[in-house]
C-alpha cells in the first residue's frame, strides 16, 4: 500500500511540474505576442506619420509655391512649336579615309591613363632605377 501511495504522489508531483512548465511556456509566448502587437502598433504609427508628411510635401499649394520660387518658367504658347520639316539639316560628320579614328583615339587615351600607376599621399612614389 505504501508503494502505491509513493507512486501516486510521484505521479502527482510529475504532473504538477509538467502543468507548471506548460503554464510558463504559455506565459512566455503570451508576452512575445504582446510585444509583437506593440511593435506592430509602433510601426503603424510611424507609417501614419510618414503618410501625413508625404501628403504635406505633396500638397499642390506647396508645390506651386516651390515652382514659382525655383522655376521661373513661363507658360507655353502654341506658336512655340514647329514642325520637323522646318528644322535645318544637320551637317554630316564624316571621317575621311586619311584621318585618324576619333573613337580609337579616345580609347587609346583611356587605356594610357589606366596603365599609369596612381600614387597616393600615403605611399611614396618609387624612385626610377637607372
Amino acid at each position: 500500500m505504501r508503494l502505491l501511495h509513493l507512486l501516486v504522489i510521484g505521479a502527482l508531483v510529475f504532473a504538477a511540474a509538467y502543468v507548471y512548465r506548460i503554464k510558463m511556456d504559455s506565459t512566455v509566448r503570451t508576452e512575445q505576442v504582446l510585444k509583437l502587437h506593440a511593435e506592430i502598433r509602433e510601426e503603424r504609427d510611424k507609417i501614419a506619420v510618414l503618410r501625413s508628411e508625404w501628403s504635406k510635401l505633396d500638397s499642390p499649394l506647396r508645390l506651386q509655391g516651390l515652382v514659382e520660387r525655383h522655376l521661373p518658367l513661363k507658360p507655353l504658347n502654341a506658336n512655340q512649336y514647329n514642325d520637323l520639316k522646318n528644322l535645318p539639316e544637320r551637317p554630316p560628320t564624316v571621317v575621311r579615309p586619311g584621318d585618324p579614328d576619333p573613337i580609337g583615339a579616345m580609347i587609346g587615351t583611356l587605356d594610357a591613363q589606366a596603365d599609369t600607376p596612381t600614387v597616393t599621399g600615403s605611399v611614396p612614389q618609387p624612385e626610377a632605377k637607372p
